[in-house]
Order: structure tokens, then C-alpha cells, then sequence
């Protein structure tokens, strides 16, 4: 099959590589559609030990069952595959199993090929008039869809249902349209990229500015840098809650006096339960995150590209989906 791969710092090769065989239990997935995550740009930059070269990327997937007795069905991919026997896997945490593996990171190949390998529990049809480039935005999104689900169950029932969010890339976008949908009617993005910035309020109908400011009773940390935590701490109100779900870097920046002379809730929030993953395909199928067109689709071919063209900030769209299939 083919795979678009990662061979080292900004290097990747687009070339034949061993077929996916699926273990017991597994079903091998056609792959119609798999999108650039932030995490897989950490890696290509050489950033993220757990993803040593050579490796296959990609993690944010959607495609078709071959073979077996579910042959056929169109599905889109949870790619965090867990023990189901841990306490945290048992009390519905599967996000903190500890032996979590995800597909992308050793000893998992990622899904930037023409095939992956899956269990059952990992994959949720997809009903036949959702596009399976749709489906395959269910694994970001259920990244902010988790993230929002903490922030609002852990805000005060007395303070304002109003957000900021730091940042507006696919995770700072997905994080504001979960919480609309959630109930939030106000919601700021943030993000200081011009043109990132009009295609958020041209494209996307957000409410979109250049720097976070003024005050919000909720911060949502999209980015997940020292910078980017020095201005939840500031911007966020007194009782008021952090959700930190970017992974930009470990630096200082939060301001744990202020938290915690104003009672501030820090939340990290890291990947999504089964049924936050159950729970996002089911609201992107009935539309409840909206229409979904604001991504930029290229050929698995070129992926090489896509990823300069990411690093280099000339694009506007805040995910690129790309199709391992001419």
C-alpha cells in the first residue's frame, strides 16, 4: 500500500510501504479521508519523542470496512485504542488508560495510508449522506468536544456562560462550535494570524479577534504555550476556569498565585472518552457543529507539501484533509 511517512525532522516520503494486517479482532479500513493534526506537526518538527522516524502519521480518520461480515460499512475512526479492563477504562475514562495506545505513535502505524488496521469498539458507522471527509473531522473534534464538556460542567452554576478561546486553529475552531452547541452563545476566538482571522469570520461565522481581551468566565487554551497560559491566567475571572488542551510546549506561563488567590479551576484536558467520541459523530451526523466546509482537501501524494505549507502559515484554513486515493 501506499503511506505518506515520516523519516525525519520536516521529512516525509510518500512510497510503498508493507500492507496493514488486522490482529484478532481487527477489521482493515479502506481510507477515504485523514486530516493533519497539530500533533502530527509536533512530530514532523521533531518535537515529539513518542513519535520517533520512520513512522506512519495520522490519526484523524474515515473510511470503509474490507472484508468480513461487516464489509462495506462506511465508519470513522477512534483512534485511541485502550485496555477495557483498567479502573479508568472501567469507570468510562478510557482517555487515561494506562496503556492507552493511539494509532500514529510505536507501536501503532498511523492512518496517512491507503489502509489501517482497527478494532470494532474503535470505529462508529456513518451514515450513508455524511461525507466521510465530514466523519473524519469526528477525532478533532471530539478533542474539543471533551474539552468543553469539562470546562462547563466544572463552572460555577451563578457565573456567566460566556468564553474566550485561545486560539483558532481546528482545536481553538472545534472547541467554539462544541460549546455553541453546548449552549454557549457567546464565544470569542482569538487568533492574531490576519488571514487564519478572516477565514474564521468570512468561512466560519465566528466571532474572531486579534488578541484575547477583556475578561471571561471561561478560557479555553487552544495552543498550549508558556505565552498562551500567561493570558488565560489574565483574561480568565475570578472563580472562573482554564481548560488547557493545546500541547505547544511545557514552559511556565499559568499564574498559580492568581488561581489561587481567586479560587481559579485549572482544568488539563488531554484527548476524549469513548462516548465524548461516541457523542461528537452523532452531533457532527444531525448537524449540530454546523456545516463543516471550512476544510482544504489535498491527495495523500502530496502531503509532503501540505505540511511545508503548514509550517510556513499560509494556510488559511484550519485543516487540511488529505485522500490517499488518486
Amino acid at each position: 500500500m501506499k503511506a505518506l511517512v515520516y523519516d525525519g525532522v520536516e521529512e516525509l516520503g510518500f512510497r510503498d510501504v508493507p500492507d496493514a494486517v488486522p490482529q484478532d479482532g481487527e477489521h482493515l479500513i479502506k481510507i477515504a479521508a485523514v486530516g493533519i493534526c497539530g500533533s502530527d506537526m509536533h512530530a514532523y518538527l521533531g518535537h515529539d519523542a513518542r513519535r520517533p522516524a520512520p513512522l506512519i502519521l495520522g490519526h484523524e480518520a474515515a473510511g470503509t470496512i474490507i472484508g468480513g461480515q461487516h464489509d462495506g460499512m462506511r465508519v470513522t475512526v477512534n483512534p485511541l485504542v485502550t485496555c477495557m479492563e483498567c479502573p479508568a477504562c472501567k469507570a468510562g475514562r478510557e482517555n487515561l488508560c494506562p496503556n492507552r495506545q493511539i494509532i500514529s505513535m510505536q507501536p501503532r502505524e498511523g492512518a496517512f495510508a491507503q489502509y489501517v488496521a482497527m478494532p470494532m469498539r474503535n470505529l462508529v458507522e456513518v451514515p450513508d449522506e455524511v461525507p466521510l471527509d465530514k466523519a473524519a473531522l469526528a477525532e478533532p473534534l471530539a478533542v474539543s468536544w471533551h474539552t468543553a464538556r469539562l470546562a462547563i460542567e466544572a463552572l460555577h452554576p451563578t457565573m456567566e456562560r460566556r468564553a474566550i478561546v485561545i486560539g483558532g486553529g481546528a482545536i481553538g475552531l472545534a472547541a467554539a462550535l462544541a460549546l455553541k452547541a453546548m449552549g454557549l452563545d457567546d464565544v470569542t476566538i482569538a487568533e492574531p494570524n490576519d488571514t487564519r482571522r478572516a477565514f474564521l469570520t468570512e468561512r466560519c461565522g465566528q466571532k474572531a479577534v486579534a488578541k484575547a481581551e477583556g475578561d471571561a468566565p471561561m478560557v479555553i487554551d487552544a495552543v498550549g504555550f508558556g505565552g498562551t497560559r500567561a493570558i488565560a491566567s489574565a483574561i480568565v475571572q475570578p472563580g472562573g476556569v482554564i481548560a488547557h488542551v493545546g500541547l505547544g510546549d511545557s514552559k511556565e506561563g499559568f499564574d498559580v498565585r492568581r488561581a489561587t488567590l481567586q479560587e481559579i479551576i485549572f482544568i488539563g484536558t488531554y484527548t476524549y472518552t469513548a462516548q465524548d467520541f461516541r457523542d461528537t459523530a452523532a452531533a457532527i451526523f444531525d448537524g449540530r457543529l454546523g456545516s463543516l466546509d471550512w476544510t482544504e482537501e489535498r491527495p495523500l501524494s502530496e502531503g509532503a507539501q501540505a505540511f511545508a505549507d503548514i509550517r510556513a502559515g499560509v494556510v488559511a484554513a484550519p485543516k487540511i484533509i488529505l485522500s490517499p486515493w488518486p
